[in-house]
């Protein structure tokens, strides 16, 4: 895409030389996609050999909005085959290497966006995810990601190797940014929200950005209370390494100081409920479209994929409401960890919950193990946000995981051994970072939230609570 952006470029540039104003708050950004958003002319294979070479005959809806918003699109990035997998590998395009270590993974399915923003290579991408998609790669490499409920952005008109509609019965997927700072991130979710995306695609909520509730009040304060964060530290499901606990103990440790109200809070209950639930949802169609797509042309399976994808029975349509309806109560049940009672008492609200994004460090390639700590906030339609703290070091090797944690099941089984009997030496170098989440359809909030939060990890947040 690189001549076209060229000429776009120019263009753009005559523009503002003729005296006229600029197109949008994008005028002129270059801008990076996953491989699954359509731009006219162009393939979007999303790494499946019987989707390349059929150039996009429109663009999808993102696309339309960031092109009115000025942007210059100018590549598309490496996905996994069957967009599936965590690790972006397929066959048509080979590997995603991680750029900081190049034994660990990049993530999945967003992988090419975080490698490239963590090369430099763009100053702002477009993921999507479903899974952890914008938020492990954001991880793997270092870089600040936002998945916003699925509301928010506009995702129509994308390749993601499924019949149309078939998310609607499962979990629908969300469209949102990766960046150098939260507020590149803010920029992108303004400028799309002002091109009114829900006059093109009929699932947005027709909010402008400004009309979100804030942390702010119109004079640009918070008033007196302090922003209140919960720290969960775990899922229920897969205990967290002793490097992530003690992680969450420096971010803890850094909000308190910037004074910011930290509230330690255990919602394994529900939260351990999530991510099998997830796992079924994701599989209502039993991967068939997307088998027909491989068959077409013979394609073998990736090798991390060859061992886990099968083709299965379409769900029953009674299945499938039984599923749905579980995940309706959870919702429901889960509005109840937004208030937690105080020593007298009294109920107070949770702004923000901060989390790991993983029970893990950056693992090697093809060995991202669990994604309960993100797939439930896709269930949740919780929008979410990743927030990089430091890169793991030599001293992050130490500590041992309890040996009454290897009952849990075969997901903690799998994390275990990513710590346990294993060269932790691998881990040296890659990012550390942490997860923020809000309520739903709360984008604007969990902007403020990360700005603060990460203005506190880097020192910066003395002022915060005076400001919220």
């Amino acid at each position: 895409m690189f001549d076209d952006a060229l000429a776009r470029a120019a263009e753009l540039d005559a523009h503002i030389d003729a005296g006229n104003p600029p197109l949008g708050p994008l005028h002129g950004v270059p801008v990076s996609l996953k491989d699954t958003f359509k731009v006219k002319g162009y393939d979007a294979s999303i790494g499946i050999a019987a989707l390349a070479f059929k150039p996009a005959q429109e663009n999808s809806v993102l696309v339309e909005c960031l092109l009115k918003a000025g942007a210059v699109l100018y590549c598309k990035t490496q996905v996994p085959q069957t967009l599936m997998a965590l690790d972006s590998h397929n066959n048509v395009f080979g590997r995603c290497i991680n750029p900081f270590n190049s034994l660990a993974t990049a993530g999945g399915s967003s992988g090419g966006e975080g490698a490239l923003l963590a090369l430099r290579g763009s100053i702002l991408g477009v993921g999507t995810d479903v899974g952890g998609s914008i938020r492990i790669p954001a991880m793997c490499n270092g870089t600040y990601g936002i998945k916003p409920s699925w509301q928010r952005m506009p995702f129509a008109g994308q390749e993601t190797g499924a019949p149309p509609a078939m998310a609607k019965l499962g979990i629908p997927a969300s469209a949102g940014p990766l960046a150098h700072s939260v507020r590149d991130l803010q920029l992108f979710l303004e400028a799309v929200a002002g091109q009114e995306p829900w006059r093109w695609d009929p699932d947005v909520v027709p909010s402008p950005w400004s009309s979100l509730s804030s942390f702010y009040d119109a004079s640009g304060k918070r008033g007196r209370r302090r922003l209140r964060i919960g720290v969960v530290r775990r899922d229920g499901v897969t205990e967290p390494h002793p490097p992530i606990l003690r992680l969450l103990d420096e971010v803890s440790s850094k909000l308190r100081d910037a004074g910011m109200h930290v509230v330690d809070m255990d919602i394994t209950p529900l939260f351990s409920q999530c991510q099998s639930l997830a796992n079924a949802l994701f599989g209502i169609d039993g991967g068939n479209h997307m088998f027909d797509l491989l068959e077409a042309t013979g394609e073998p399976l990736s090798p991390w994929l060859a061992t886990r994808l099968r083709r299965k029975p379409v769900v029953p349509l009674e299945k499938v409401r039984e599923m749905q309806a579980r995940r309706e109560e959870l919702q429901r049940r889960f509005l109840g960890i937004w208030k937690t009672a105080t020593a007298t008492g009294e109920e107070e609200q949770i702004d923000a919950l901060v989390c790991p994004v993983a029970p893990h460090a950056v693992p090697p390639v093809d060995r991202w193990n669990a994604v309960g700590y993100t797939s439930s906030f896709v269930l949740l339609d919780y929008p979410a946000g990743v927030v990089p703290v430091r890169r793991f070091e030599k001293g992050d090797m130490v500590g041992e995981m309890s040996g009454k944690e290897e009952g849990k099941g075969s997901w903690n089984r799998a994390n275990r051994a990513l710590w346990t009997d294993f060269d932790r030496s691998v881990y040296i170098g890659t990012p550390l970072c942490v997860q923020v989440v809000v309520p739903k359809l709360e984008e604007r909030k969990l902007v403020e939230a990360m700005s603060a939060i990460d203005e506190a990890i880097k020192g910066e947040g003395k002022g915060v609570a005076a400001r919220l």
